[in-house]
C-alpha cells in the first residue's frame, strides 16, 4: 500500500476482536512470539537504561514482563487498545500483585489506550516497544507522532508490523471470488521510512524477514487468525456471514494456486523490523490524540495510585 493510499478501520471491531480474543491468544500466537523474541534480541545491541517502557500494544503482556526481568529499574506500561486483553494479562502480574490488588510485586502497568491518542503525558519515556501492533493504525503519521510526542529526545523507539506481502495468497483467493475486501493493506518498508521521518524520529533502521507458514486447509489459517483476534476490520467490509458458496469457492482458488504436493496449503507473512531515535524536529511535536483535550495525558509516575473504577483493567 502506497502512503497515499490510505484505509479506514473500525477501531472498535478491532477492539472487541482482540478483546475476545484474549483468553486464546497466546495458544495460538506462535508467528507473533517467534517475532517478539526477535524483537526483544535486538535491544541487546543497545546500551539502554530506561526509566520508563511503553509497550504498545501489549497484548496479554508477554513482552512487558521480558521488558521488567531486562529493565528491573523501569517502569513498564503494557498499553492495549483491548480492554479484554489487559484482563487476560492480569494473570502475569505475580502472585504478590494478584493477592493484593495489584499494590505489591506488579511486574507492570496496564493502561487501555488507543495508539492515535495516547494517554500519556509528553516525554515520559526513554523506550518505545511495539510487536505487531502498528499494522492496525490506520493513520500510521498520527500513531508515530503520538509516540514521538511520549518519548523523551534520544529515546529508541523499536517496533515490528507486517508488510505488503502478508497473507497475499488469501487476498488472491478472495480475489478470485469477489471484490470486497478480506484482508487488510500493509505499509511497505519505504513508505514507514518516510512515516518515520515525518514523525520526527531520527536514524531510522529498517529490514524484512518472511516467514512461509503451512496449514492443513484455508479454513485452518483463517481460525487462526480468528483466535489471534486478527479479523477483518475494514470499514468498508462486507457485513454478515460469508455465504458458504464463496467460501467454498475461495478455498478452491487457494488450493488451485498455492497448495503443496501433500495437500497442505502455505501463507506468507513480511515481517518489517524497525528502530529509531526520538528526534528533535519541532514540526512532530503534537498534541495527545494531535488536538485532544490534556486530560487524557497521565503521568506514568502518578499511575500506581489512580483510584479503579469499575471499568479499570
Amino acid at each position: 500500500m502506497s502512503e497515499d493510499e490510505g484505509f479506514t478501520l473500525d477501531r472498535r471491531a478491532v477492539a472487541r476482536a482482540f478483546g475476545r480474543a484474549g483468553p486464546r491468544y497466546d495458544a495460538a500466537a506462535r508467528l507473533q512470539a517467534e517475532v517478539r523474541a526477535e524483537l526483544l534480541g535486538r535491544l541487546g545491541h543497545f546500551e539502554l537504561a530506561p526509566q520508563v517502557i511503553v509497550d504498545a500494544g501489549a497484548g496479554t503482556a508477554a513482552a512487558s514482563v521480558e521488558l521488567a526481568r531486562r529493565f528491573p529499574q523501569a517502569t513498564v506500561v503494557a498499553l492495549d487498545l483491548a480492554h479484554g486483553m489487559l484482563v487476560q494479562a492480569a494473570g502475569r502480574l505475580g502472585l504478590g500483585a494478584r493477592l493484593t490488588g495489584g499494590r505489591l510485586g506488579r511486574r507492570f502497568e496496564r493502561v487501555c489506550g488507543d495508539v492515535h491518542r495516547l494517554p500519556l503525558a509528553a516525554g515520559c519515556a526513554q523506550l518505545a516497544f511495539s510487536n505487531l501492533m502498528l499494522q492496525w493504525a490506520d493513520d500510521l503519521d498520527l500513531a508515530l507522532r503520538e509516540l514521538h510526542r511520549v518519548l523523551a529526545p534520544g529515546a529508541l523507539l523499536t517496533f515490528s508490523t507486517f508488510g505488503p506481502d502478508t497473507l497475499r495468497e488469501l487476498r488472491e483467493a478472495w480475489l478470485a471470488v469477489d471484490e470486497v475486501p478480506h484482508v487488510n493493506p500493509f505499509v511497505d518498508m519505504h513508505d514507514l521510512g518516510s512515516a518515520l521521518a515525518r514523525a520526527g524520529f531520527a536514524e531510522p533502521v529498517l529490514d524484512v524477514d518472511r516467514h512461509r507458514l503451512d496449514y492443513a486447509d484455508p479454513l485452518a489459517l483463517m481460525r487462526e487468525l480468528q483466535q489471534v483476534g486478527a479479523r477483518n476490520a475494514l470499514a468498508g467490509r462486507a457485513r454478515g456471514l460469508t455465504g458458504p458458496r464463496r467460501l467454498a469457492a475461495m478455498q478452491r482458488a487457494y488450493r488451485d494456486q498455492h497448495a503443496r504436493p501433500d495437500g497442505r496449503i502455505v501463507a506468507t507473512w513480511e515481517v518489517i523490523y524497525a528502530t529509531s531515535f526520538r528526534g528533535e524536529d519541532p514540526r512532530a511535536r503534537a498534541t495527545p490524540g494531535d488536538g485532544a483535550p490534556q486530560e487524557f495525558a497521565i503521568d506514568v509516575a502518578r499511575i500506581r495510585r489512580r483510584p479503579r473504577g469499575p471499568g479499570a483493567a
